[in-house]
Order: C-alpha cells, then sequence, then structure tokens
C-alpha cells in the first residue's frame, strides 16, 4: 500500500515529520519560517521547505492526505505570561493561517500540536468550530510524552480532526523510559564530536555543579554553599524547583527547552557529570535519531531542539491517524 502524504506546516526542524515518517507516512511539502531549521528539515526530508512566512503561501504545490503542524505558541505558552499576548496580536492568530492552508489543500485528516494552554482557549474553540463547519470530526486534549516511550515529561496539546471517521487519541504505552535509557550509553564526558560538546564553565560554576545530587536543585546550592549562591537566589527562597536542578538516572527528564545547555535555566544538570546535559543528550531525551542532520549553530540547534515534538510522541499520534486513512471512506467524506 501506498505510503500516506502530509504537509508541514510552521515544521520547525521536523520533530513531527520525523514521528510521522517512523509511522510509515511521508511528507511531501513544509513551511517554516526559520531558514536553519527549514534548512535541517529539508536535509533530513528530501524536498523543497517553503522558507518564509506562512501569510505568503499563496498556492499549494502537492496534495497530501494529511495536513500537521503547530502553530507558534508564545501568546499562550506559561513562559509567555510573564508578558502575555492581546488575543488579537498576530502570533495568537497565526492558526489561521494553518485553516487557511488546510481549506486550499482539503486533507482528509489534519493535526495541530500545541501547548496544552491554547487547547483551552477561545482561539482553539474557534478553530474547532470552523473544522466542524468544514465536515471534520474534531478530538482534542492534551498528552504527556513520557506515556508514549519519551524519556521526558513533556505535556502537548493536540487536536485531531477526520473526515475519514471517529479520530481517537493513541493508547499508552507500557514502557516508561528513564534518561538512562537515552543517555546512559554516551561517554561520560563530552566528545566534542557528534554534538556531544563541551562547554567551558569557570571553577566556581563547576563548584556549584558539585553542590547538587540527583534530583536535587538550587536550594541545595543554597543550603550547601550559600557563600557561591547568586544573590538572587538567596534573596528568593522560594520559586522553582526545576531552576539548577539535575537530572535523575532512573526517571525522566522534565521538558527539554531551547536554552538546556544552561543549568540555571531548569533541570538540565548531567545525572552524574558535573556539567549541563550536551547538544546529544539532549536530542536523544527529545528521541531524535543520532543520524539526524543539523544546520545551523549551535545556538541555533539548541532552539530548534527544544523547540520540537519529541519523535515518539508524534509516531504515537500518527499511528492512530493511519488507522483513519486505511479505512474505507466515510459517507461523510464522500459527501464533503
Amino acid at each position: 500500500m501506498e505510503r500516506p502524504t502530509f504537509i508541514d506546516l510552521f515544521s520547525g526542524a521536523g520533530g513531527l515529520a520525523c514521528g510521522f515518517e517512523r509511522a510509515g507516512f511521508r511528507s511531501v511539502w513544509a513551511v517554516e519560517i526559520d531558514a536553519d531549521a527549514a534548512a535541517t528539515y529539508e536535509a533530513n526530508f528530501g524536498h523543497t521547505v517553503f522558507s518564509g512566512p506562512i501569510e505568503e503561501v499563496h498556492d499549494v504545490p502537492v496534495y497530501a492526505d494529511l495536513v500537521v503542524g503547530g502553530p507558534p505558541c508564545q501568546g499562550f505558552s506559561p513562559l509567555g505570561k510573564m508578558s502575555p499576548r492581546p488575543a488579537h496580536d498576530e502570533m495568537n492568530q497565526l492558526w489561521r493561517q494553518y485553516l487557511r492552508v488546510v481549506e486550499m489543500v482539503q486533507p482528509r485528516v489534519f493535526v495541530v500540536e500545541n501547548v496544552p494552554e491554547f487547547i483551552r482557549s477561545a482561539e482553539a474553540q474557534r478553530m474547532m468550530t470552523l473544522a466542524g463547519e468544514w465536515g471534520y470530526e474534531v478530538i482534542s486534549g492534551v498528552l504527556n510524552a513520557y506515556h508514549f516511550g519519551v524519556p521526558q515529561k513533556r505535556r502537548r496539546g493536540i487536536i485531531i480532526a477526520s473526515r475519514a471517521g471517529r479520530p481517537r487519541f493513541p493508547d499508552h504505552d507500557d514502557h516508561r523510559a528513564t534518561v538512562r535509557d537515552a543517555i546512559g550509553d554516551l561517554p561520560l564526558w563530552p566528545t566534542d564530536r557528534d554534538w556531544h560538546l563541551s562547554r567551558s564553565p569557570r571553577p566556581e560554576s563547576i563548584e556549584r555543579y558539585r553542590q547538587v545530587p540527583p534530583g536535587g536543585n538550587r536550594f541545595d546550592l543554597m543550603r550547601n554553599r550559600p557563600d557561591i549562591t547568586p544573590k538572587c537566589w538567596l534573596n528568593k527562597p522560594t520559586g522553582s524547583t526545576d531552576v539548577f536542578g539535575r537530572l535523575e538516572w532512573d526517571k525522566p527528564a522534565l521538558t527539554i527547552r531551547t536554552e538546556f545547555f544552561k543549568p540555571e535555566k531548569g533541570r538540565y544538570l548531567h545525572p552524574e557529570a558535573d556539567r549541563p546535559i550536551t547538544h546529544r543528550e539532549a536530542m536523544r531525551l527529545q528521541t531524535f535519531p543520532d543520524d539526524f542532520v543539523w544546520v545551523g549553530s549551535k545556538i541555533s540547534v539548541a532552539r530548534q531542539v527544544g523547540n520540537a515534538v519529541p519523535p515518539e510522541l508524534a509516531k504515537a499520534v500518527a499511528t492512530s491517524v493511519k488507522t483513519l486513512l486505511h479505512s474505507p471512506v466515510s459517507v461523510r467524506e464522500s459527501a464533503a
């Protein structure tokens, strides 16, 4: 049977695409405004990416069975609540551009990925209402990547809209992957090859790392060595327990974001070595294969890695969607 095809909007480096291709789909076209991410996508999926604003897409050169994508979510992300975007902000309205392309393509199914907060927003409700008016059956919910073979607790909002039968979410995977499963076979110290990159922290930074046990965080540093603790932390005795946190071998990581190489940004210290995780380790925790090709500077690639949907989560969603596309055309679809 011929592989079902998909178009990827706001594609990033291709986390969704990697998972969908693992499930037997084939990417045929993509849109991504970031030049490095677009180049990464092209290097891995073998076709041209429209590298520009989606607003400039006026025709789609190919048909596809499926459209997937994650409209930018800064206005809905918890990290964006420090400076929230108004509801009419253009970045909050890019879902309309996504639907504009869906209307051009008329796929049997489309999938939207975003932060959990988006699913509860008025914008998502409008999106799903419009999809229903176009004849799609729609489901929405929040999936935790950890339940689908990803060694990371990462919650993502998912919308599946189908004209090929009633959509459903994938069943949980019985296997619960850990940090050890993902990176335990890598050299303890970076090799500076294959994105297993070292940094050059100051001696004081290394001493700070040493104060944090597996599962610990900045509060351990504050208790053990207040003399080398940043004053801003000493003046803030409460707050996030992720900051300056150390991973644990036999538990999942927390969300891998775009600055995973900075321990002060989250739980990014290696479970054993006194250092932050490397690019390769972050890629593994995101479930990218080692032969995935990355294009761009270290900072650019880190951003691409942190912004990506874990491919194993995408694969689980894709496997569920694939059952729809392999089913006979529904009465509703034939009448559309």
